[in-house]
């Protein structure tokens, strides 16, 4: 996933932008807000979140919110030493799609950048329009939870589809281990790792297509759309 964090501070902003990167994020770092702006044409650029601190050298956090917001959907996080609910509230309202308290914690921030991204559908994910995802040869059929590739339809237990579903809807982007579990299983990682493993070996035999999911060591796992 692409990424455009917005930080005047550039000690901050590479520390930061480091540990994305090593969560598979591909980060873009906009030192104003004008660098922002600028970095969001044309329609977002391709950005899946903008990570937007508050405290800009040129214009008031919350105003570029708004001009972001006008430009584009892409899903915008504030940044913040602001903790009143009052500066959160007025954030939300004008489009910000979440909002994180400095200091915060990396795992949390992480979490949010990917609660936020799923509700935003990927540009890779071609919808069929009527709720389908399709993959080069593979079909979702998210709403009657059906998977057909080259119109032959694949038999998935429930939480083999869940896990396909949740990948296919981000391609590219690598989901964290226990991210995956917490997600598919609704659970913790704690004892559950191999299950994960057991259910991606099942679908790479199913769908016959071993490289369609990716696994990414030390991370976890990302699906790879044929032909990319």
């Amino acid at each position: 996933m692409r990424l455009l964090l917005v930080e005047d501070d550039n000690h901050v902003a590479a520390a930061l932008s480091a540990v994305l990167a090593r969560h598979g994020f591909d980060v873009t770092h906009a030192r104003s807000g004008e660098e922002a702006l600028q970095a969001l044409v044309p329609e977002g650029a391709g950005f899946g979140v903008v990570l937007l601190d508050l405290g800009l050298p040129d214009q008031d956090g919350y105003e570029v919110c708004g001009k972001i917001r006008k430009r584009t959907s892409t899903p915008v996080i504030m940044v913040t030493a602001r903790a009143d609910v009052r500066s959160r509230i007025h954030g939300l309202n004008l489009g910000a799609d979440d909002y994180v308290v400095k200091p915060y914690d990396t795992g949390e921030l992480l979490a949010r950048i990917h609660a936020v991204s799923r509700r935003t559908p990927h540009e890779d994910a071609h919808g069929a329009g009527d709720g389908a995802l399709r993959l080069g040869p593979v079909r979702i059929e998210l709403p009657t939870r059906q998977v057909s590739v080259d119109g032959s339809v694949v038999q998935l237990t429930r939480k083999e589809f869940d896990l396909l579903a949740l990948l296919a809807q981000r391609p590219g982007v690598v989901f964290r281990r226990e991210q995956i579990i917490s997600e598919v299983w609704r659970t913790s990682w704690e004892g559950t790792g191999r299950t994960l493993e057991v259910h991606v070996a099942s679908l790479r035999a199913k769908l016959r297509m071993p490289a369609l999911i990716e696994t990414v060591r030390g991370v976890g796992y990302r699906l790879v759309a044929p032909g990319s």
